[in-house]
């Protein structure tokens, strides 16, 4: 298994990017036919939520 150095596991995760990559998993969800303009709020709410505590974990 390959380690991540501790300066990158350091390194705080912006806003900005925390809405950028929840905006891709939606994308992708829309693709695939997960997502659609009724359940849209709800799911990137959601979405956005996990992305976020998984990266505020530490």
């Amino acid at each position: 298994m390959s380690q991540e150095s501790p300066s990158v596991a350091e390194k705080p995760v912006s806003e900005e990017a925390i809405l950028k990559t929840a905006k891709e998993v939606a994308i992708k969800f829309i693709e695939v036919g997960r997502l659609t303009p009724g359940n849209f709020t709800e799911t990137f709410r959601e979405l956005y939520a996990g992305i976020k505590a998984t990266v505020r974990e530490r």
